[in-house]
This record gives structure tokens, sequence and C-alpha cells, in this order.
């Protein structure tokens, strides 16, 4: 039950597979491995719809490639998600959504300041994350208006 849940997970999140045709993924095309971690899809496969087949069948690859560490890190992310209330996992589903949307340099933009922000040291992340609570909607709006018209900084850190 924990791989089969972790591999839909996974397969919904990928974003890079290819479309299937309008049949589908047919089971006896799926390799030995894929057939074993989706076996618990077998009885209902045929009548499954062709891109949660093709989901599967990418995410079933993705498992098989990755060493136990990454299994490991992928079960506790997939169990962290399982326990976030309806609510926050459908507003991550629709974050990701508009993050698709997005265009190239916005998206690489948006993940530059990510890693900016992680390599922060921990007390000066939480000074930001204090200051941004405290902020008030129209305040948090003028400074994200901001930062679209910033450009990255080189080579500064704090």
């Amino acid at each position: 039950m924990r791989v089969k849940a972790i591999v839909t997970i996974a397969a919904l999140l990928s974003a890079g597979f290819a479309a299937a045709d309008d049949e589908g993924v047919a089971w006896e095309s799926l390799n030995e491995g894929q057939q074993r971690v989706l076996s618990s899809f077998a009885d209902g496969w045929e009548s499954m719809p062709v891109d949660r087949q093709m989901r599967l069948s990418v995410g079933a690859d993705r498992w098989l490639k990755m060493s136990a560490t990454q299994r490991q890190h992928a079960q506790r992310r997939f169990q962290k998600w399982r326990e976030l209330p309806d609510a926050d996992r459908q507003r991550i589903r629709e974050n990701y959504r508009q993050f698709q949307n997005l265009s190239p340099t916005e998206r690489k933009r948006i993940r530059d300041n990510y890693h900016r922000f992680r390599d922060l040291r921990q007390d000066r992340r939480q000074q930001l994350r204090d200051r941004y609570r405290d902020m008030t909607p129209e305040q948090r709006k003028r400074m994200r208006d901001r930062m679209t018209d910033r450009r990255p900084r080189s080579g500064v850190r704090d």
C-alpha cells in the first residue's frame, strides 16, 4: 500500500512524461519491475484513464531507479503529504499549477530566490519569516511587486 501511494504521488508530481496514445498503456507492455511496483493496480489497469496509466508507469520507473535512501526520503515526504489537511494539499496543488503556467524565466527567478533563501543562516530566515508574517496584505503586495522588478543580486549573501 505504501509503495502504491508513493508511486502515485511521484507520478502526479512528475512533469516530464510523454503523452500516451488514445489506447493507453497495455499492462503487458510494462516491464517486470513496473508490474511488480504497480501490482495493486493490475485488476483495474485496463479501465484506468490513459493519463493515469502513463503517470503511474513513469512513476514506477522513477521508483525503480531510486536508491534505498531516496525511497526512504520519498516515503517520509509522502507521509508528511498525507498528514496535511485537505485544504493545504489543495492550496499546494493550485500553487503548483500556477507555477507550471509561468514562463521559464519566471520559474527560474522563483527557484533562484528559493535557493538564496535556503542558503541564508537559519536565524536570518526566521527574521524574514517573522517580518513577512507581521506585514499587512498591502505591504506584502508592494514587496512582491518590488521583487518582481528586482534583478538577482550576485555574490551577496547574509
